[in-house]
């Protein structure tokens, strides 16, 4: 199992090797984050759709790799609460593995590289964004991850809360104009007559008047409030399609995320050539932060290896805590 902050995937895959022949999707799984009883109702929803209930009785090992988990002591919260949700959410679907073992979401990313490494570097840039030297399969050392409100820096959250930052300094006048100011207050409901550029006329710097403005930060501000606040993460996507069509202020947070990333790998104190493992819905073939972070790696003598998630990873842990 794959469980982050934003969703939940499980696999189910034969025990000695071979691909996955089952997945499903559940809701986010992050073991601080998630209150227990919608963390065991996420675990169950994505183990009911990747197993069978047919297959379910040959279930002989599990691992999880969950945000907000760490192996850096046995009464670790994160990694006691992954667990227990866990194990309620398996003895639910009748699966009575002998093997139930939490690992931390980047132990298991990192295990989905290519030959399942057991030594390197990992980095996950999604809704949050941590770094970690992995010694052994396990994380020995992290860098960032502190959630949204003390850290995450250049994670989708980040991401997101700068946008909304920028349009609300656009429409007090600290800002300069960007497209953001329209994309983001559609995003959140706010009226269309209010949004700059529309009537009268395209967007110029005199068009948006006081009045609206006004307006905007009004109806933006109850938006943002009303929700917890790392669904401003959902933000960020809006960030990559304004910077795709050459917005300088969006392409600038973009490069801002990319230095803070680069940052956090750096303060592990990387050796050139040495093994790193990227995964989130940031990076990887069409992540928008995964060129700006290559060209700033490269002349470290560092390149990267992209997986999709860390579902393969913990596949290959599971098999590894799996002595039948």
């Amino acid at each position: 199992m794959d469980a982050g902050g934003t969703r939940t995937r499980a696999v189910l895959a034969p025990v000695r090797a071979g691909d996955p022949e089952g997945e499903g999707v559940g809701g986010p799984g992050n073991a601080l984050t998630v209150p227990g009883p919608q963390l065991t109702e996420h675990l169950a929803e994505a183990l009911a759709h990747a197993v069978p209930e047919g297959l379910r009785s040959r279930v002989v090992a599990v691992a999880g790799g969950f945000a907000g988990a760490s192996r850096t002591a046995p009464d670790e919260p994160g990694r006691l609460k992954a667990h227990a949700a866990l194990t309620v959410a398996l003895s639910r679907l009748g699966i009575g593995a002998a093997s139930v073992e939490i690992h931390s979401d980047i132990e298991a990313a990192f295990a989905s590289g290519p030959g399942n490494p057991a030594d390197g570097l990992a980095l996950v840039a999604g809704t949050g964004a941590v770094a970690a030297r992995i010694t052994s399969r396990a994380c020995t050392t992290t860098a960032g991850g502190d959630g949204w409100l003390l850290g995450d820096d250049g994670g989708g959250f980040w991401i997101g809360r700068e946008a909304a930052r920028a349009v609300l300094r656009m429409a007090d006048g600290r800002g300069g104009p960007t497209a953001l100011a329209a994309s983001v207050g559609r995003a959140l409901g706010v009226p269309e007559d209010v949004l700059p550029g529309q009537a009268p006329g395209p967007y110029d710097e005199g068009s948006w008047s006081r009045a609206r403005r006004e307006a905007y930060r009004m109806h933006l501000l109850p938006a943002v409030m009303a929700e917890p606040p790392v669904h401003l993460a959902r933000l960020a996507p809006l960030v990559t399609e304004a910077a795709r069509h050459e917005d300088a202020l969006a392409a600038g947070i973009l490069d801002a995320a990319a230095d803070h990333l680069t940052a956090t790998l750096r303060a592990l104190g990387p050796r050139p050539g040495e093994r790193i493992v990227a995964t989130g819905g940031l990076l990887g073939p069409d992540g928008p932060l995964t060129a700006p972070l290559t060209a700033r790696l490269h002349p470290l003598g560092l390149t990267v290896d992209w997986v999709a998630d860390g579902a393969r990873g913990a596949v290959a842990l599971a098999r590894l805590g799996y002595d039948g």
